[in-house]
């Protein structure tokens, strides 16, 4: 998405939201002007959160702490490296990041949405963040509050929407279209931040109205349906996440 793009997106967006998060499946520390982007929201009131893998974090994060981020929200269960000694490094540039962003007022929350399928490596984040990050440690219902600007989440693991999964029940229920809806790198826009391939296609921000395409026929049948623990769409009944609110 270019700046352009991004800009014109900002003005639709006004009076429909007052955050902007930064992840659809994408890394976002891979987009080369997203501190602009950040910046761009701020001067027109949005606040800005992204979601990161963390790995390219050490190498930009003078440029994020500096763009007026309002939270980053790092998904430590996503580093693949199985060597003890390249994750307790990467684990240790996360927690000089989050202290570093505390200083500033920024949010940081590492999450651990892989509970069972960790192979240990969640208590080897635990120990090395415990040790590298004083505070409080309160534990609350989602995670642990490591002290101000600072927290941990816990959360299952779950499958992300596929066309050719199984279906996963016979009752669903969803934020998506409730309290969020994602826009993907050419306009399009879907019901939810789970949606990558544009598989719901509800309109395109670039040539459409975004309260036209919000209360269209089609995303209305999906807010009303999962009023009732009904999916409308074919995708939503082969999500995994859509049963965690069942």
């Amino acid at each position: 998405m270019t700046l352009d793009e991004f800009t014109l997106i900002l003005d639709k967006l006004a009076g429909q939201t007052k955050y902007i998060y930064y992840h659809l499946m994408g890394e976002p520390l891979t987009h080369p002007e997203l501190p602009e982007f950040i910046r761009l929201a701020g001067k027109a009131g949005f606040k800005s959160i992204i979601t990161t893998n963390g790995t390219r974090l050490h190498a930009r994060k003078d440029e994020l702490l500096n763009s007026g981020v309002h939270k980053v929200n790092l998904s430590v269960h996503s580093f693949e490296d199985n060597d003890p000694a390249a994750h307790a490094r990467y684990i240790l540039e996360l927690a000089e990041f989050a202290k570093s962003a505390a200083e500033k007022g920024i949010i940081t929350v590492f999450r651990l949405w892989n509970k069972g399928f960790d192979g240990g490596k969640n208590d080897a984040v635990f120990d090395i963040l415990r040790e590298n990050i004083p505070g409080e440690w309160a534990e609350n219902t989602r995670g642990i509050r490591i002290r101000d600007k600072i927290h941990l989440e816990w959360g299952e693991r779950f499958e992300w929407p596929d066309s050719h999964a199984e279906i996963k029940g016979d009752r669903f229920s969803c934020y998506g279209l409730r309290d969020h809806f994602g826009i993907l790198a050419d306009g399009t826009v879907v019901p939810c931040c789970l949606d990558s391939d544009g598989v719901i296609a509800l309109g395109n921000i670039f040539s459409d109205d975004i309260s036209s395409i919000l209360h269209a026929e089609r995303a209305a049948a999906i807010t009303e349906g999962f009023k009732h623990s009904i999916a409308a769409e074919d995708l939503c009944r082969r999500c995994g996440y859509a049963q965690r609110f069942v």
